[in-house]
């Protein structure tokens, strides 16, 4: 008989909501970076209509969690360190 009181560490926890699969993909390769086993759901709801929007899910292991989170805290630190005026993004098109 298991215990309530004890979650099994392996029990899968939603760590975070996108708005697409391509954003949730990104996450989950900056964790698989970082040794972070993740995956995603609810990528099948996400094309359709805005009258029924959806959001793509990523899901980590209860005991990655903290990790996950941290990990997502220094992602958030380092976008916002970037100087887009030193970013050489090209010629723009005719």
């Amino acid at each position: 008989m298991s215990n309530p009181t004890h979650s099994d560490p392996d029990n899968p926890t939603k760590l975070a909501q996108y708005c697409s699969e391509v954003e949730a993909a990104a996450i989950i390769a900056t964790l698989a970076e970082n040794g972070i086993q993740s995956n995603s759901t609810g990528s099948f709801t996400t094309g359709f209509q805005a009258e029924a929007p959806g959001d793509v899910t990523v899901v980590v292991k209860q005991s990655d969690l903290a990790h996950a989170l941290a990990v997502l805290s220094d992602l958030g630190t380092t976008k916002r360190d970037i100087d887009w005026n030193s970013v050489d993004v090209g010629e723009p098109e005719a």
